[in-house]
């Protein structure tokens, strides 16, 4: 009986001791293992979350130097290219017209040579006062001077002529065909309005030419 109870007693101790020692043992197994495994978790993802700010970093510094690069760099010949752009398009065909003085229209009919071309006539009218009023005024525009193509209206037909806005008279009428200075009147014959060339007179046509409008477009 002795001998078990002292059996007894040492198992208990040994039981206790083992534990404790299994215990202490387990305890540094798995805290090491655990150690690792939390290490690895965090390492993965610390880096997935670095790498994200570090993006995010790097795309906004990046973005923001390109800015100011492509912006500083780019800027002078961009606006230039643009600016160069914009005038030939406000300008159309690159003019710049003005209103002459009444002198400068007297000489630029002068030396301008549309006159001398032959009026020809025929169903549509292949070359008639539309085509005269057109060319001056195309010529007109070449030669930097703003220039009206002017429509008479009569009762039937018509007739064109041109004007310029000039400095110093005000609107003046001319006919393109001969370039002589002309004042329409609504209500007036055509004819009647022609200041002719010294030597010259105009006879009542057989046609009614009496203005009933005159329309103006520049």
């Amino acid at each position: 009986m002795g001998g078990y109870i002292v059996y007894n007693v040492a198992y208990a101790i040994g039981e206790i001791t083992g534990y404790d020692r299994g215990y202490s043992a387990g305890e540094r197994v798995g805290h090491n293992s655990g150690k690792q495994a939390g290490y690895d978790m965090g390492k993965a993802d610390g880096y997935t979350l670095g790498e994200q700010e570090g993006y995010d970093e790097g795309y906004s510094l990046g973005e923001t130097e390109g800015y100011d690069e492509g912006y500083g760099l780019g800027r002078t010949d961009g606006y230039d290219e643009g600016y160069e752009e914009g005038v030939e398009a406000s300008l159309g065909h690159g003019y710049t017209l003005r209103d002459p003085t009444y002198k400068e229209v007297i000489t630029f009919l002068r030396q301008d040579k549309t006159d001398k071309n032959e009026y020809v006539e025929d169903t549509y009218g292949v070359y008639v006062c539309s085509h005269f009023a057109r060319d001056v005024g195309n010529n007109a525009e070449e030669a930097g001077l703003r220039c009206a193509f002017i429509e008479l209206r009569y009762s039937e037909g018509g007739h064109a002529i041109i004007a310029f806005d000039t400095t110093d008279r005000g609107l003046t009428y001319f006919d393109p065909i001969t370039d002589e200075r002309v004042e329409p009147v609504v209500d007036k014959r055509y004819y009647q309005c022609i200041i002719p060339k010294a030597g010259y007179y105009y006879k009542e046509p057989s046609h009614d030419d009496t203005i009933m409008d005159i329309l103006v477009i520049w």
